[in-house]
């Protein structure tokens, strides 16, 4: 495997994905490991990500300084590339022109690391800070107008540094310089595949199962029906999923999602109503992360009263997901004191929000798969089309796209709206093309003429969206043609609606869901 060493980029997790489509695992770390530790994990190279400090400024994060030591080779990523250069002897300093945006690479060796980058192709750059003097044994492998290291190299001990991000899709030759580090520099063989994760996630799950009874809360969604499957080829009859209505689906799913698991794959789903249970929770409730952990607590509540009634069972399994992970951990460094700190944007309630009492064992096998991966092994298990293509669902489902206090009436409106945004989505053809389309409720209302009549109704948000695995988005540029349809539909046919707009932010600085 590869190693990520976080020093609070925006782009870490987006490397490790970068190295993975090369067919190579990687994980990220944090830039406190140590060399001992990282001996002992024996990667076959450790890349240093990037970060917002300045490697001058006190208490900026440093690495153990024993990595240069350990003979694995390095690639520093702009921070990264001024921590290398610093440690080692050489000089960074405040550049008298910051470069952020597109920025032309001259190539002065076009060997090794930059084999099969083009003289002049565009890398993205985002840094204030560079390297003037590099350490002894380094030189220049590529510059641009404004940075002169703008890629540098030790050939010898194997250490590399790019002030550019080449694993953002605005650098033309990014993912050409990271197979070059994977393949060429590190020696690595594409051994990190669909079948071959499949094959020792099944081995992993009977060695820990053993001839133990499996509990799995289905939701319908990409990463609990994978996991159903997966889990289902393993152990088979000891699988039992819990499919629990919490009244916050879309419409038709509950009915939909039962019958397909228990009459077309023949696994094993309970269902149950708790609808009134989690609507009573939220009376009054108009905080986000409150709805979250309301609804996340019941959930664990009526999850357990029901295990009890068809247990007994020994494990618990989940599909908690590498981004889940990251997100609900520590994921920035404090700018002045160099200490990470837990910057929580929204709880995941798979990740931390389970009680330190719970009585099962939990069973993860996805909790290091990104969603795209995800969705390969799905598909490669037999999961149908239909189930693999299908749009994220939240957790905490409309509850979190109903802005302020959920009620029955509001559930109601956004169900039957939901349901038309999607509905003229798939039938205009744009269904796969978007990483998910659904509606907001926003709890006010506006005024409007309906039948010569004036009305006083709630407006629907159209969210419509682009991405590849949820960390950014981008909003989509859906036809005039098709806002129009979906804005008659809703307002002509979903009592209580009488005006439709859409969301034209991205992520960041939103986030894809409004709770």
């Amino acid at each position: 495997m590869l190693v990520i060493l976080d020093f609070g980029s925006q782009y870490s997790e987006l490397i490790a994905r970068r190295i993975r489509e090369t067919q190579v695992y990687s994980e990220v770390l944090s830039y406190r490991t140590s060399a001992e530790k990282l001996r002992q994990l024996n990667p076959k190279g450790i890349i240093l990500s990037g970060g917002p400090n300045s490697v001058y400024d006190e208490g900026a994060p440093h690495c153990d300084p024993e990595i240069w030591k350990l003979g694995i080779p390095v690639l520093g990523v702009c921070y990264g590339m001024q921590l290398m250069v610093q440690q080692l002897g050489g000089t960074v300093e405040r550049a008298k022109r910051a470069e952020y945006g597109k920025a032309a690479i001259a190539i002065d060796d076009p060997t090794d690391l930059l084999t099969n980058v083009e003289d002049g192709s565009t890398m993205w750059m985002s840094h204030g800070d560079s390297a003037i003097a590099l350490p002894e044994g380094f030189e220049v492998l590529a510059h641009t107008e404004n940075t002169p290291c703008a890629a540098i190299a030790h050939h010898q001990k194997k250490l590399y540094g790019v002030q550019f991000h080449p694993e953002v899709v605005h650098s033309q030759c990014g993912l050409a310089l990271i197979r070059n580090f994977v393949y060429h520099i590190c020696e690595c063989e594409p051994t990190w595949t669909t079948e071959a994760f499949v094959e020792e996630a099944v081995r992993e799950i009977r060695a820990k199962v053993g001839d133990k009874r499996v509990l799995l809360a289905l939701s319908g969604g990409v990463d609990s029906s994978t996991l159903a499957f997966l889990l289902h080829r393993a152990i088979g009859d000891q699988l039992t999923c819990m499919f629990i209505d919490q009244g916050f689906m879309r419409k038709y799913e509950p009915e939909y999602l039962v019958k397909l698991f228990q009459e077309q794959f023949h696994i094993c789903v309970e269902y149950v109503n708790a609808r009134d249970r989690f609507l009573a929770q939220l009376e009054g409730v108009t905080d986000p992360e409150e709805k979250r952990k309301r609804i996340g607590h019941e959930f664990i509540q009526v999850f357990e009263e029901e295990s009890k009634r068809l247990g007994p069972f020994d494990y618990l399994a989940q599909g908690t997901l590498y981004p889940d992970v990251i997100e609900s951990a520590d994921t920035n460094i404090d700018p002045k004191t160099g200490e990470r700190v837990a910057v929580k944007i929204k709880s995941h309630h798979n990740v931390g929000g389970l009680p330190k009492d719970l009585r099962f064992k939990l069973v993860e096998p996805l909790r290091k798969l990104f969603k795209d991966e995800v969705r390969k092994v799905g598909r490669s298990i037999g999961l149908p089309e239909e189930i693999v293509r299908r749009h994220p669902f939240p957790g905490p489902g409309l509850a979190i796209r109903i802005l302020g206090e959920v009620t029955a009436e509001r559930l109601n409106i956004l169900r039957d709206a939901d349901f038309i945004v999607r509905d003229e989505i798939k039938r205009h053809g744009f269904y796969h093309d978007l990483w998910q389309a659904f509606a907001v409720l926003l709890p006010i209302r506006s005024v409007g003429v309906m039948g010569d009549k004036r009305t006083y109704a709630y407006p629907i948000v159209l969210r419509c969206v682009s991405s590849e695995d949820g960390m950014t988005a981008d909003w989509s540029r859906i036809p005039y043609d098709l806002l129009e349809v979906i804005s008659n539909r809703i307002v002509n046919e979903v009592k209580g609606v009488n005006r439709v707009v859409y969301d034209i932010t991205s992520k960041p600085p939103g986030t894809i869901e409004w709770e």
